[in-house]
């Protein structure tokens, strides 16, 4: 084989590799061809013709595949601000679960089948259904159990809307609801308020009552010490009654030895301390017993 035709050869590979086109699973394909989309005629109609994975011809140069991306997809966008039906601010975090449906249609509106371009005209329907279905509803109504009846009305608005791109919208899901941070910002800080004023009230409430038990015990404790030392004084003047009475009936019965036992009481009292000094007179009364045992001066 000579150069020319290894050359012919080589161009020929060139040509039919270039006229292969290979879909792979979970895509789909549309060939343009000179600036419009290549359709197929069915039944006297042209419809356009979608390749489904495999492989396929192609005309080289010529046709040029755009491939689309048939699984189902997610849309996270950032939390929005929506207004409910009490003319209060939320911010809502939501995310859409969305797949091609019809790809002439997607593939025209989305100018070649730019998946951002179908995002944005997505997440603009979804935004506007989504803050209708808000705008009917009060913050009570949107966080109890009606959530769900949100997310499906919001669903079935979504799927209609969705149809001029030729999207199917699979799910609309609110993830997370919050206020906004400057609105929180004040709620939580007169939650706080409050917080702390039912503190205060019960701390005072608890100091009362502690006041009142401290009272109530001193009081009682004042009481008892009065009562013992009563008790005290009553016994102790008893007790001096009965000393009184016994040294009474002691003088009775022979009031010269009674004199005699109180003399040695008070000798055994002032002559305990070996220093002690006495200055009396000699013929004093305290002497009398040691004169005379009888008691005679």
């Amino acid at each position: 084989m000579g150069r020319f035709g290894l050359i012919i050869l080589v161009a020929l590979l060139g040509v039919g590799y270039s006229s292969l086109m290979v879909v792979n699973e979970g895509e789909r394909a549309i060939v343009s061809r000179f600036g419009k989309v290549a359709k197929d005629v069915i039944d006297g109609e042209e419809v356009t013709r979608v390749f489904a994975p495999g492989l396929h011809f192609k005309i080289p140069v010529i046709d040029k595949p755009r491939y689309l991306d048939a699984r189902i997809q997610t849309l996270d966008g950032a939390a929005d601000r929506f207004v409910t039906s009490e003319k209060k601010d939320l911010m809502v975090d939501s995310y859409v679960k969305w797949r091609i449906k019809d790809y002439e249609r997607y593939y025209l509106s989305t100018n070649g089948g730019v998946k951002a371009n179908a995002e944005s005209l997505l997440l603009a329907k979804i935004n506007n259904d989504l803050r209708t279905e808000f705008g009917r509803r009060t913050i009570k109504e949107i966080v109890s159990g009606k959530r769900d009846e949100l997310q499906i009305d919001a669903l079935t608005n979504a799927s209609e809307s969705a149809e001029n791109i030729g999207v199917e919208v699979v799910d609309v899901r609110v993830k997370q609801i919050n206020l906004p941070s400057n609105v929180s910002s004040s709620i939580y800080q007169r939650m706080r308020a409050e917080r702390q004023a039912v503190a205060r009230e019960h701390r005072a409430q608890g100091q009362e009552q502690a006041e009142i038990i401290r009272a109530t015990i001193d009081a009682q404790v004042t009481v008892k010490i009065a009562e013992a030392e009563r008790e005290a004084l009553t016994v102790r003047g008893e007790g001096d009654a009965q000393s009184a009475k016994i040294y009474a009936d002691a003088f009775n019965q022979d009031a010269e030895f009674y004199g005699f036992l109180r003399s040695l009481e008070a000798y055994k009292e002032s002559f305990k301390g070996s220093g002690d000094v006495m200055v009396l007179e000699p013929d004093s009364e305290f002497f009398k017993y040691m004169k005379d045992m009888k008691g005679a001066n």
